[in-house]
């Protein structure tokens, strides 16, 4: 079987990115993996690629690239979703270099990793391919403008795999799709080539773009009570992002400069958790967790927000980490310092959570895709008669609104005609 991933940039850092990594070089084993990124902006990906896995670099971005004189690279995409986030780094020669690739491809199975690169896939991959949308932020983190441009696409898709079993829910309920399997597969993580926390270390790691939403402001202002107690104890934040010189102004206005540092990027980042005793999250929402199940597989135990969506379903509280509230310092603060006074409970959570991050490994996360390829194969037709059953449900929706619309209309003929929704145009 040929499996294809589009990616937005394998050449850079990132989750989204590592974890594509992670589940291609698992499927490799059994298939024929190549990854088409839509953006190259460096000579050689910043981390490793199983060589059994093809890179496709579809519109090379370096200023010395063959693409960087093409004036199509300065117009705006017309197929990308306007709403999308990254809609700004996409041009009109994404559209047509993307398109061209997929109605192209040979691949069994497409996946989309971005909703960007699922409207694609959607748009231009081959019907006799199995059409996958990958989502790797949550439902609600779009917004209303992306979700309905989402919902029209996605309808003709096979599948949409969330990572978590909490948002899979919500997509579902909010945005029902009759005929594609709407599921939720976390993402893997592999074993990590070091060896683990013995939990001695008075060192309280964390990791991730600085950014607002992972309040990382929350963790200083919270350790700052732990260094009033442990002055021992230290706290390093690995990540870069637009907050940087906020989150240094924080930590010289509490007077933690001495024991608070950030680390600034590193990747892989297992080795430095492996360094520590335990690892913090005190985001406001995660769509999955990927530095818990890493930490996890160094044997650390994580302190983290029971925020929407992923924490919850990673960590097994007061077994492999803890829980505590969203934006609450104070409880943040006291879990760090319950862990900190008891080290015997600190180990043997380590080890719990070090047992429990097994179920991430890459190998039965490729099988439960495997078997998602074959139940999508098998139910195509059944899947199909389902969405031609729906498409002729909403067509008769729309045909019972206009004549009703007439009706209303024809009794009372003076009643001005509803304006419609896109232009504010009277309906003829």
């Amino acid at each position: 079987m040929k499996i294809a991933f589009l990616l937005h940039n394998v050449y850079a850092i990132g989750g989204t990115i590592r974890t594509t990594l992670n589940l291609a070089a698992a499927l490799a084993e059994r298939h024929d993996v190549e990854i088409a990124s839509m953006q190259r902006h460096r000579e050689t990906p910043r981390f490793t690629v199983d060589p059994r896995v093809r890179l496709v670099p579809l519109v090379d971005t370096r200023p010395s690239g063959l693409d960087a004189h093409d004036p199509r690279l300065g117009e705006p995409a017309r197929d990308f979703p306007s709403a999308e986030k990254r809609y700004r780094q996409y041009s009109r020669l994404h559209d047509e270099r993307v398109a061209e690739y997929l109605r192209s491809s040979d691949a069994d199975v497409i996946v989309g990793t971005r909703p960007g690169a699922n409207v694609y896939i959607a748009r231009f991959a081959p019907r006799q391919a199995l059409r996958i949308a990958q989502e790797h932020l949550r439902h609600d983190a779009h917004s209303k403008a992306l979700r309905t441009e989402l919902a029209r696409h996605y309808r003709t898709l096979d599948a949409v795999v969330t990572t978590t079993e909490a948002d899979a829910a919500v997509y579902r309920a909010k945005m029902p799709l009759p005929g594609v399997r709407t599921l939720a597969v976390p993402n893997s993580v592999p074993r990590p080539p070091v060896a683990p926390s013995d939990g001695t270390a008075p060192v309280i790691a964390a990791a991730g773009r600085l950014v607002r939403g992972k309040r990382f402001d929350l963790l200083i202002e919270a350790f700052s009570a732990v260094a009033d107690k442990h002055p021992d104890w230290r706290l390093r934040i690995y990540g870069g992002g637009a907050e940087e010189e906020r989150l240094q102004a924080l930590i010289d206005r509490l007077d933690v400069a001495e024991s608070a540092r950030l680390m600034g990027p590193h990747s892989p980042i297992e080795a430095e958790f492996a360094k520590a005793s335990l690892v913090a999250v005190a985001s406001d929402a995660e769509s999955f967790g990927m530095t818990i199940v890493e930490a996890m597989r160094c044997g650390v135990p994580v302190v983290s927000t029971n925020c929407p969506l992923g924490p919850a379903e990673i960590i097994q509280d007061g077994v492999t980490g803890r829980l505590v509230p969203t934006g609450d310092k104070d409880a943040l603060a006291a879990a760090l310092l319950d862990l900190i006074a008891d080290a015997p409970a600190r180990r043997a959570m380590g080890t719990a959570a070090l047992e429990s991050a097994e179920a991430y490994d890459p190998e039965p996360i490729a099988l439960r895709y495997e078997r998602l390829f074959e139940d999508l194969a098998a139910s195509r037709l059944s899947r199909g008669w389902e969405r031609g059953r729906a498409a002729a449900r909403r067509r008769a929706g729309h045909v019972a609104r206009r004549w009703l619309t007439a009706a209303r209309h024809a009794t009372h003929p003076n009643r001005p005609a509803p304006a419609t929704p896109a232009t504010g145009a009277k309906r003829p």
